[in-house]
């Protein structure tokens, strides 16, 4: 092979991909349905990238071309077309991931929440620490700039994404398991299915597997070691104690593990939630055998990952911050940090639901989540790979939402609604493009400072 192209490049996981392939000397092309700031990196690092539906820039050469796809681009697309029926070598992007990690020390992170976070900050750890190892991310590192890390030894860090099935492709050597929600209800179409897909992940870990204790994963699903963790339950394998925040929400605390105590870690990054992730990426760290100290050390060095409780503003009276949440059980967490990180505050929320089925799906859940703000501004859904549901809008999370006060808007309306509106920590949430407002946002609450 000497091309590489990609259908849906401007995907987060499909980016990364793309910059792998692009190191190793490939020619690198692809398509995706709308410019982003990630096809606009692609773009400034010499990958091609393209718009519209254009089936003749798929390059000729069909016994020198692989194309990588995404299962978010509809088949019938005229690019997916010509590469089913142009005799094109055609892999999905977890099948690539899965033959790139193949022959490699596999470190992966799976979990329906706490994943990007996770495996970023297990890279970050292995980069820090003078051991290395590449990384595919689903979300882009603060420290490094990029979803993608490259070393010359032997050792991957991947982020397992349960879409699709997609982590079955995958046969980590240590591997953690954040958690285990019910999501991706469209594949799986009950909770049942979602935990028979993490067992099977299970399945294939050979060395460890850390799960968060409570997970519904059993010494029986896998023949790897089983460990544990938690935030701070003594009860895991991996815990921690005497966790206290500073001034800027970030905890400090001392972290148990069967080998002895880490005393007094510093999280980089603020809220108890990040702490607990720290937890699970020190424990892959540990369990490969790394020193604890230079563990601590990376730990307290880490930026986190844009788009997860990321600070754009922080003054005594006015803050913000973006968050990727668009679970329920991802919104309930994020809100309970913010809490911490913000005592006594009013905290005013906007979140943008992601995907029609997922809102049917959890809408008590999400109005629950979402009650816990001061106030919130939801917007309508973004559909994403959906077509529109009947009766499906967010009016059915909002009904049900019971915070002080709340407000329905359409996206357009936000700017205009948010200069006339008193706030003291807005935090905005969602998976769909609700990011092409952070910037916007940002430079309007900057004129308030």
């Amino acid at each position: 092979m000497k091309n590489v192209y990609f259908i849906g490049i401007g995907g987060i996981g499909m980016s990364a991909l793309a910059r792998y392939y692009k190191f190793k000397g490939y020619a690198v092309a692809g398509y995706d349905r709308t410019p982003s700031p990630l096809t606009a990196e692609l773009e400034k690092e010499g990958i091609a990238v393209h718009y519209e539906d254009r089936p003749e820039l798929i390059p000729s050469d069909v016994n020198e071309t692989l194309i990588v796809y995404t299962p978010a681009v509809p088949q019938d697309l005229g690019e997916m077309v010509k590469a089913r029926e142009g005799g094109y070598a055609l892999l999905k992007r977890s099948r690539t991931l899965g033959e790139i990690t193949r022959g490699q020390r596999c470190l992966a992170v799976a979990g329906t929440h706490g994943k990007t976070t996770t495996s970023t900050l297990t890279a970050h750890i292995f980069t820090q620490s003078g051991e290395g190892c590449s990384a595919f991310l689903g979300g882009i590192s603060r420290n490094y700039g990029t979803n993608l890390l490259m070393s010359h030894n032997n050792t991957v860090v991947a982020e397992a994404d349960e879409f699709d099935r997609s982590f079955l492709q995958l046969f980590p050597e240590i591997a953690v398991i954040t958690a285990v929600d019910a999501d991706h209800l469209d594949i799986y179409g009950d909770y049942a299915h979602v935990v028979e897909a993490f067992r099977a992940f299970a399945s294939q870990v050979s060395g460890t597997l850390i799960a968060k204790l409570g997970t519904p994963i059993r010494p029986e699903d896998t023949p790897a070691k089983l460990l544990t963790y938690h935030y701070n339950d003594p009860g895991a394998d991996f815990y921690g104690s005497a966790a206290r925040p500073d001034q800027l929400g970030c905890y400090h605390f001392d972290l148990h593990y069967p080998g002895g105590v880490l005393h007094d870690v510093k999280v980089g990054t603020p809220g108890w939630v990040n702490a607990e992730n720290s937890i699970a990426a020190a424990a892959i760290a540990l369990s490969y055998g790394l020193d604890p100290a230079a563990i601590r050390s990376a730990i307290g060095s880490f930026e986190g990952v844009k788009r997860r409780l990321e600070v754009h503003l922080n003054t005594p009276g006015l803050s913000y911050v973006d968050d990727y949440a668009h679970h329920p059980a991802e919104l309930a967490s994020a809100l309970s940090s913010l809490r911490d990180m913000f005592p006594g505050r009013r905290i005013t929320a906007i979140f943008q639901p992601h995907l029609y089925t997922r809102t049917r799906d959890f809408a008590p859940e999400f109005a629950k989540a979402l009650s816990a703000a001061d106030k919130l501004i939801l917007l309508d859904i973004y559909p994403a790979r959906e077509e529109p549901i009947p009766g499906v809008t967010s009016e059915i999370i909002f009904k049900d939402v019971t915070a002080p006060e709340k407000v329905l808007i359409r996206k357009e309306e936000l700017l205009d609604y948010l200069a006339d509106e008193p706030l003291d920590v807005l935090v905005s949430f969602g998976a769909g493009n609700i990011d092409r407002f952070i910037e916007p946002i940002t430079e309007l609450l900057k004129g308030r400072v």
